[in-house]
């Protein structure tokens, strides 16, 4: 070959090792560096499939982001009150991580609720920096019951499904964390579904109680406080002072609460 094909070919021959070893960059970037949607692959995507996996969804931990991982994402964002379009930010990805967590691993130190006598003055309680909730002085013994249940399984982690089958569980979703602290306040026997709590109780908003439920989603207020799964990816607790938009939710709550 003459010098100056060589020269002409050289261009290509650089472009050609640029695209081999772009595929081979992205299967090793870290997790939370890049967005993931359907057709990458790499040792991130296997990383979202793993916090997906303790979500409970049946993923396989391949590597592949494929229609399966996809739908086990968008219902994750639904559950999170993330954007539910199946494509994960590295925004998002850090969210999914704080919120989903496998329940083997150690974590931070252990912070104990507030003991079940202690409360605020007034017909609203407080969350504390470590996220438990404090009840109102003025508040019924079954809503202090309901608040000291949930500062049970406050910081446990997501987990899709979790409290249906038992009440003592890993990790709680949405309805699971709500039904417990309902039970724990004498006021729900079994647990049910999220749409099972659009048609539970009785209709409108509550006195000290109120839960906002749709067919994908369920969270209440006790006392003020929002009680929420989706709350947990930012702050790491169920409880929030920070109320969201109720649009879209069915509104029931207890009878005589």
């Amino acid at each position: 070959m003459s010098v100056r094909a060589l020269r002409h070919l050289m261009p290509f021959v650089a472009a050609l090792a640029v695209a081999v070893a772009m595929p081979a960059a992205a299967s090793a970037a870290s997790y939370g560096t890049r967005t993931l949607t359907v057709g990458v692959h790499g040792k991130d995507v296997k990383n979202l499939q793993r916090y997906l996996a303790y979500a409970g969804h049946r993923v396989a931990r391949d590597g592949e982001f494929g229609p399966r991982t996809q739908r086990a994402l968008r219902a994750t964002e639904t559950e999170l009150e993330l954007r539910a379009d199946g494509i994960a930010t590295t925004r998002e990805q850090r969210a999914i991580k704080r919120a989903v967590k496998d329940p083997s691993a150690g974590g931070a130190a252990y912070v104990a609720p507030p003991p079940p006598e202690e409360v605020v003055p007034g017909a609203r309680g407080t969350v504390t920096a470590d996220g438990f909730a404090v009840p109102p002085e003025s508040a019924p013994e079954t809503v202090k019951d309901v608040i000291t249940a949930g500062n049970a399984i406050a910081t446990t982690p997501y987990k899709w499904g979790g409290g249906h089958a038992q009440w003592d569980d890993t990790g709680y979703d949405c309805s699971g964390s709500v039904s417990y602290a309902l039970h724990g306040g004498g006021l729900l026997d079994s647990a049910l579904v999220s749409g099972d709590f659009a048609r539970w109780g009785s209709a409108g908003p509550g006195r000290w109680i109120t839960i906002y439920a749709n067919g994908g989603h369920v969270y209440m207020v006790v006392a003020g406080m929002r009680f929420d799964t989706s709350a947990r990816s930012r702050t790491g607790s169920r409880w929030t002072m920070e109320q969201r938009d109720s649009d879209g939710f069915s509104v029931t709550h207890p009878r005589g609460l």
